[in-house]
């Protein structure tokens, strides 16, 4: 492959003497410009500890670049805080950034014409938004994520910021008192890197590993490791690879590979943030893939890892353990992978795993013949209140039964005040609607109220629902991303205060108990919301998303 495919229209010929002095202006030679151009995106901000290390790890991944004979040039996009922005309007932002972050990575790419790029990646939004990049200019490159947070230290175990959300819930509910949610809050995070357990940062990294748009064991090495300058470094020689062998995202992105990718996470109690995540790229990719294929994969894929939020262990931990190679490898040996599925080394997935190697002892990955639970934790329920689908996360820990007395709120706000002032009883069904990504916009995610919830000794005892999202924190028996939304006249819409809701995860149903035509007549009486941002961007967001059973991905309309 020619490796100045694309750069020759900018850096070669008479007429292109403007935009060489330009290039010499800030310091690249005839040298430099004579090599393949290879776009560095940086999602660093110093808003997060997910981001706020890769300036670092951009650096070495630069070194690395040169040093394979190319030519780096680094660029940054925005990124979002969903930890620090939880509960609060500056949520809304959140998704709505993964459509941007996608946008000016393609931007740029496209406008300065690189032969190739590497992403380096951090928080839960970043990490799709590459590969919804990378699918959709089918340019070479590959995806290097940040890595997990150490665990933080308090009285002698060892916590994370979902223990600090649910704390707050115990504080409202006087379990903990103020000094001790103060003293938690100070140790949970220790350093920089991305939430660590198995939320959607880290279930998005394990994404990317399983369906080979990063090395595999590159991601999982954690943030602070001395190792992963190394890692970044070798990304130099990974990208240069896939494009003198012409690798192209699209060979990588098969419906093998995604569904590779969704046995992951069935098999690590994943977010169910990567159902949205997952659709979104498939659709970048033209790859066919529908919501009830995340059942059907789940179903057959027993889950293996013992991590948090209903386990016990983190990330590190699991890295500690034989990493994703060794999490391959048993999934493999149990023909839960397609092994000719094709990664960014060169490599199937099946030849990576032949390298695997378990620490002895370890506890975090369980033997095949001993799973936590003999399918994965993503139940996809349907019934009439979700006529498109929602997504439920289901351990093994939650009953799968609920039938209860809907109480329904309009915001987030609203149902975190009435958990707080102990509004809520045992028994209930909290309804959470117009938070879907045209109604919030930006389908807020949960995790304050259902980590309220549980923190008051109520996540045995009380279900949620809503068309916006759940934080891969978020423990419990909760259905979001139900579809259609409430803003696009779904039947989420039409429920009252007091109706009977049930919910039957054997049956993978989610029902109103009101027969069709109440609902029919209560629909017939709805009118639209008015948006909550008239201008802006959140305005063309809100113009422009699809549902949440499509990715919610922007399309021209």
């Amino acid at each position: 492959m020619d490796l100045k495919h694309i750069s020759r229209g900018i850096t070669e010929g008479r007429d292109r003497a403007g935009a060489r002095s330009m290039f010499k202006a800030i310091g690249f030679t005839d040298a430099d410009l004579s090599r393949p151009l290879i776009g560095v995106a940086n999602t660093w901000i110093e808003t997060m500890p997910c981001n706020f290390h890769l300036r670092r790890l951009s650096a070495k991944v630069k070194e690395g670049i040169r040093e394979a004979g190319g030519t780096p040039m680094e660029f940054n996009t925005i990124a979002i805080s969903d930890g620090e922005t939880m509960g609060t309007e500056g949520m809304r932002a959140s998704l709505v950034s993964r459509e941007l972050i996608a946008d000016s990575i393609e931007l740029v790419c496209r406008g300065q014409m690189f032969d190739a790029v590497v992403c380096v990646v951090g928080c839960d939004k970043t990490i799709p938004a590459a590969a919804m990049a990378l699918a959709r200019m089918n340019l070479p490159g590959m995806v290097l994520y940040g890595g997990t947070i150490a665990p933080g230290t308090y009285r002698g175990k060892d916590v994370t910021i979902q223990d600090v959300y649910e704390a707050i819930g115990a504080n409202v509910a006087g379990k903990v008192s103020d000094k001790e949610l103060r003293e938690l809050e100070d140790a949970a995070c220790p350093g920089a890197g991305a939430c660590g357990g198995q939320y959607t940062a880290n279930t998005m990294s394990t994404v990317m590993e399983m369906i080979g748009l990063s090395p595999m064991g590159f991601n999982s090495v954690p943030a602070m490791d001395p190792q992963k300058d190394e890692i970044s470094f070798a990304c130099g020689k990974v990208v240069l690879n896939v494009l003198r062998n012409g690798i192209m995202p699209r060979d990588i992105l098969t419906r093998e590979a995604f569904e590779n990718a969704i046995a992951s996470v069935a098999a690590t109690g994943g977010s169910t943030n990567a159902v949205l995540h997952l659709l979104a790229i498939a659709r970048e990719a033209g790859v066919e893939l529908e919501i009830d294929d995340f059942q059907t994969v789940s179903a057959r894929t027993p889950l293996l890892a013992d991590l948090k939020p209903s386990g016990r262990f983190v990330a590190s931990d699991m890295h500690r353990a034989g990493g994703i190679r060794l999490l391959a490898r048993r999934l493999l040996n149990g023909k839960h992978l397609h092994p000719s599925a094709k990664t960014v080394t060169g490599l199937t997935i099946g030849a990576e795993t032949e390298s695997a190697v378990e620490t002895p002892g370890q506890e975090v990955i369980v033997p095949l013949d001993r799973p936590l639970k003999a399918t994965g934790g993503l139940v996809i329920l349907k019934g009439n209140l979700a006529p498109e689908g929602c997504v439920a996360k289901i351990s093994g820990h939650e009953r799968l039964e609920h039938r209860g007395p809907a109480r329904v709120f309009e915001s987030e706000e609203d149902a975190m005040a009435a958990v707080t002032a102990k509004k809520i009883q045992a028994g209930d069904v909290v309804v959470i609607r117009n938070e879907g990504p045209k109604g919030g916009p930006g389908m807020r995610e949960m995790l304050g109220v259902t980590a309220a919830i549980v923190g008051e000794g109520l996540g045995g005892s009380v279900a949620l629902l809503t068309d916006g999202r759940f934080s891969g924190a978020t423990r419990g028996l909760m259905a979001g991303h139900v579809s259609p939304e409430a803003a696009l006249g779904g039947p989420i819409a039409g429920v009252r205060d007091g109706d009977i809701v049930r919910f039957d995860v054997g049956q993978r149903v989610l029902e109103v108990e009101v027969s069709d035509e109440v609902l029919r007549q209560r629909m017939a009486q709805w009118k639209a919301p008015q948006p909550r941002y008239p201008t802006g961007v959140f305005a063309k967001y809100a113009a422009l998303v699809s549902s949440a059973s499509q990715g919610a991905i922007t399309r021209p309309r």
